[in-house]
């Protein structure tokens, strides 16, 4: 989530910086805006990866809440689980892409069109990782201390 954040405050100085070139200098930075949108994708994909950890996601509480505590549990746990095959899925694919487009360049910035990819990735790893510490939670009985407060 400190990613996240240090990701929306450059994004806001490479926004403003753009604004600032195009109003007062009258010579808009080109590079400003391929940065901008390199950047939500780092923050979305950061910022969806601790929604998983914190259990913010769309979840199935209405169902899971008709159950008994046992079957609450066993159904957490498949939650988790297709979570963590959709993250491990997202990771692979995004992964591959991302290796698929390593020789193309995004314009104005000189860097890979890998880097696109590259967060989808790591948010995929992340929710993958995040979804295995819900169900060791789940078998142990315990919570998941939500790491943003």
């Amino acid at each position: 989530m400190v990613l996240s954040v240090i990701g929306v405050i450059c994004l806001v100085a490479a926004v403003s910086y753009q604004i600032f070139g195009r109003h007062i200098l009258n010579n808009t930075p080109t590079w400003a805006e391929s940065l901008s949108l390199l950047l939500v994708l780092y923050v979305t994909m950061l910022g969806a990866a601790v929604a998983v950890r914190d259990a913010g996601h769309i979840g199935f509480e209405s169902l899971v809440n008709l159950l008994p505590e046992a079957g609450q549990r066993r159904l957490q746990i498949v939650i988790h689980l297709l979570v963590l095959l959709f993250g491990a899925l997202m990771a692979w694919y995004c992964g591959q892409l991302a290796e698929s487009v390593h020789s193309y360049k995004i314009p104005n910035l000189g860097l890979s069109e890998g880097w696109k990819y590259a967060p989808a990735t790591l948010s995929g790893a992340l929710i993958v990782l995040f979804s295995i510490e819900h169900i060791i939670a789940l078998l142990r009985n315990q919570k998941v201390v939500p790491a943003w407060h």
